[in-house]
């Protein structure tokens, strides 16, 4: 005799790939552990930095599931941005000045990293909005 908990088929798992939460989850912790640990012991934004901050977006793009490009490209600069501020409040202390022009120096460190990164994001998103078949005239 089969029981009914053996005939039931297996949950399947839908569509392959994180979600909106888990893309915008990864990238801010990785983002935010080379952020950190440049800021507390360089004093400073740096490489390692920028290509955590490159990893993040095509790492985003290519690990969500359709429909999660927009996410993964918007969502690095800011969650950088963030950290930074967070970051360099704690470690200058509340300095407004101090805090403002180190600031402002890593996002100025930053920038062409942030720049590629949101750039290849927004050709995914756009691209795939552009091919998927809802924006396809009859």
């Amino acid at each position: 005799m089969i029981s009914p908990a053996t005939a039931r088929p297996g949950i399947q798992g839908g569509k392959k790939g994180l979600t909106k939460a888990g893309v915008l989850v990864l990238q801010t912790l990785f983002i935010s552990i080379f952020t950190v640990i440049e800021l507390v012991f360089r004093h400073g934004v740096g490489i390692s930095t920028g290509l955590a901050i490159l990893i993040a977006g095509i790492g985003g793009v290519h690990l969500g599931r359709s429909g999660t490009s927009y996410v993964a490209a918007v969502n690095p600069p800011l969650a950088f941005a963030v950290i930074a501020l967070i970051t360099i409040s704690l470690t200058d202390g509340l300095h407004l000045s101090k805090v403002g022009i180190d600031f402002v120096a890593a996002l100025a460190s930053a920038a062409p990293y942030l720049l590629l990164g949101a750039a290849y994001g927004w050709i995914r998103y756009f691209t795939s909005r552009k091919s998927s078949p809802a924006n396809k005239s009859i």
